[in-house]
């Protein structure tokens, strides 16, 4: 199937590289060139990205962090990672802004769902920062929110590897790749897809999530453009 308007997720340690922590240049402009390319062709494109390569609110708690602080910190790190790939999609030629569920003015716009839309539509990227604005939900969740209110063809979550597997294909190289599979198998297998909640957005909105490996240049394009890369998560 071709879209022709998604909302990408991606993690933030994705924007680390090889580290996982901080902010990786070279794995940014990667990434911005990608999504730079199907915006020139016509795609619209709105991203969430996670903040896990700066904090993570769950893993605060461990820390001794109260939860809602730390949350609100995990939230502010979306923005951090935000704002550092919209320069970069900037750079590819492709106008980029972001926008935030949390008032945050100069820094980003605050959201608003038609602001968003319109200048998805005028060529831009729209990067949706800051979770739900809410303590106890994860980017995933912000994703499948946001994907749902722009009407976005798809959520395409972008991961390190090319789908979902049967099991984890870094431990078991005899996993099987699922090319298509329902939102029903994915919660009954306990597929780790994403979070609950994301899951159950999407499947009682009846938003198809492709997850596929977004350090494959040419991946990303190929998706948008139809082709069967990556996995589909969908209602039968």
């Amino acid at each position: 199937m071709k879209y022709n308007r998604i909302l990408l997720k991606l993690s933030g340690e994705a924007l680390a590289g090889a580290s996982g922590k901080g902010l990786d240049e070279s794995t940014m402009a990667v990434f911005a060139r990608q999504i730079a390319s199907i915006v020139k062709d016509g795609v619209q494109v709105a991203i969430v990205i996670g903040g896990g390569n700066i904090f993570r609110g769950l893993a605060g708690v461990g820390a001794g962090f109260e939860r809602v602080r730390g949350d609100q910190m995990g939230m502010l790190a979306t923005v951090i990672n935000s704002i550092g790939l919209s320069l970069f999609i900037k750079e590819a030629g492709v106008p980029a802004e972001v926008f935030s569920s949390i008032k945050m003015e100069p820094m980003c716009r605050y959201y608003v769902r038609d602001d968003a839309v319109r200048f998805m539509e005028a060529g831009g990227v729209a990067l949706i920062a800051g979770g739900t604005g809410n303590p106890f939900f994860s980017t995933d969740s912000a994703s499948a929110l946001r994907a749902c209110e722009i009407g976005a063809d798809a959520l395409l979550k972008g991961t390190k590897v090319d789908g979902v597997y049967d099991s984890d294909p870094m431990k078991n190289p005899n996993a099987q790749k699922y090319g298509w599979l329902s939102y029903d198998k994915a919660l009954a297998d306990n597929l780790k897809v994403m979070d609950a909640t994301a899951f159950t957005l999407c499947r009682e909105n009846n938003m198809p999530i492709v997850v596929f490996n977004m350090n494959v240049e040419g991946t990303l394009e190929g998706i948008v453009a139809g082709e069967n890369l990556g996995t589909v998560v969908c209602n039968e």
